[in-house]
């Protein structure tokens, strides 16, 4: 004899079995004998059940098929007793009926679509707003970079006519305090005689002080003050002259020298940076 069994798996106990018998192909050698009996040996009212749920319960190993020299049964499970679950807590009263068209409700459903597409559409934009944000305030320079990256300069240790060279941000800062007649003379130059022209006023806000970045446009050279043939900065490297408001007026050099962003918080006070 041969026997093959196959089970179902974890849904067997949700399934209701059914049983089938096919006839073999092989016939009977001897013919069978049939005995006439009133009293009957299988109880025709309980239902039949198959060798996996004898006991009358569910079978709960899976669906099983048997094969012999005899016959083949076969056993299959239907999908007739899951219950299905009710969601009837959770849906909409006007769409309960199931004879009711869903265009009659469309309005209702539109509009509370609408409302969450757009709570959704702005919860996500202030959330990218602050990523982005917290990304790019990451990238930023922290306090004590900040800190360093000004300097405070006290006016009154700088004598007039004279330059004081100090160090900011790894660059040397001339300040520069003019007379009279330096303002005056730079402020009469011509801007049409001048590379990069500006303006002297353009320049400075305060016409006594020029701050600069001591730093040559042309190959980035530390000029000397006080020095070249205007009477302002003079870069010995390769011969560019700058006047005393720091534009230049001959050589090399193709722009004025920088100007950085300070303020005055008093007369004898300046801040850079």
């Amino acid at each position: 004899m041969m026997s093959l069994a196959a089970r179902s798996g974890a849904f067997s106990p949700y399934l209701q079995a059914t049983s089938f018998a096919v006839a073999g192909p092989l016939k009977a050698l001897v013919p069978g004998v049939v005995i006439k009996s009133d009293t009957v040996l299988l109880d025709l009212k309980k239902s039949f059940l198959t060798r996996e749920s004898l006991n009358g319960k569910s079978p709960t190993t899976g669906p099983a098929i048997s094969v012999s020299i005899n016959a083949r049964a076969g056993v299959r499970f239907a999908h007739t007793d899951i219950k299905i679950p009710d969601f009837s807590d959770y849906r909409r009263p006007d769409v309960m009926d199931p004879n009711k068209s869903s265009q009659g409700s469309s309005e209702s459903r539109r509009v509370f679509s609408y409302i969450l597409t757009g709570s959704t559409a702005v919860v996500g934009v202030y959330a990218a707003k602050t990523v982005v944000t917290q990304f790019i305030t990451s990238m930023s320079a922290s306090a004590d970079v900040l800190a360093l990256s000004k300097i405070e300069i006290k006016l009154g240790d700088i004598p007039e006519g004279k330059n004081m060279t100090f160090k900011w941000r790894g660059k040397p800062l001339f300040v520069r305090h003019r007379t009279e007649k330096e303002i005056s003379t730079e402020a009469a130059v011509d801007l049409a005689e001048l590379r990069d022209p500006e303006h002297d006023k353009d320049r400075v806000q305060n016409p006594s002080w020029v701050i600069v970045l001591g730093v040559c446009t042309h190959l980035g050279c530390v000029p000397i003050a006080n020095a070249g043939d205007y009477g302002g900065y003079y870069c010995p490297c390769h011969g560019s002259h700058y006047d005393a408001s720091g534009r230049i007026r001959k050589g090399p050099a193709p722009l004025n020298l920088e100007v950085p962003f300070y303020e005055f918080p008093d007369e004898n006070t300046v801040i850079v940076g």
